[in-house]
């Protein structure tokens, strides 16, 4: 599973919205799940599609303080292949039964990059409501070791008791926006290097 992390005013009910309306079309359906701090979109296959084979797979909305978590679970693409298997074996015994899969083919390759499509969405929708993968302002704030006193950025000492702030200076992961130290060398949600 996938998870990015968007910092900012992005709401789940209204990315929520903005994939159902993206994949509530053609083979496809999309349907909200719970409401609130959590929401879960389901995008799957039409019962019987008009071509193509059958795949499904959930998104997961999660509102915190000032960010949103966006997880997107593995696919199931067992109807995706299967349906590519027909369409090998129609060709491998009549090469001109090839054109008569087209449709098939197409909306196969089509659902193998649902998930990068999901991703296009998400990014849209953030990046039109001002959320991005870095620290909001709120967030963005050095607390002093020593007497736990919350700085603005770039202070090069602790205003309340003058201690140096050091390196504690939070960030994201420029992949993922998941929080990390600065010591950090390698994203512990998606394991790239930061």
């Amino acid at each position: 599973m996938e998870r990015r992390i968007y910092h900012g005013t992005l709401n789940p009910e209204d990315l929520a919205r903005a994939l159902i309306a993206h994949f509530n079309r053609a083979n496809l359906v999309a349907q909200k799940m719970a409401s609130g701090e959590k929401v879960m979109v389901q995008i799957t296959t039409r019962e019987r599609p008009a071509s193509g084979g059958q795949t499904a797979l959930t998104v997961t909305l999660h509102g915190v303080e000032d960010s949103l978590a966006v997880q997107v679970s593995k696919q199931a693409w067992l109807g995706v292949a299967a349906s590519l298997g027909v369409t090998a074996l129609a060709a491998l015994r009549n090469p001109y039964s090839l054109l008569s899969r087209l449709d098939d083919l197409a909306q196969d390759i089509e659902n193998l990059s649902l998930r990068e499509e999901i991703w296009e969405v998400v990014d849209n929708v953030a990046r039109l409501r001002g959320a991005t993968l870095e620290l909001s302002d709120r967030l963005r704030r050095m607390v002093c070791e020593y007497c736990e006193t919350a700085n603005p950025v770039g202070e090069p000492s602790c205003i309340a008791c003058g201690a140096p702030l050091g390196d504690i200076q939070p960030s994201t992961c420029p992949s993922c926006g998941f929080v990390v130290k600065s010591n950090e060398k390698i994203c512990p949600n998606c394991s790239q290097a930061l």
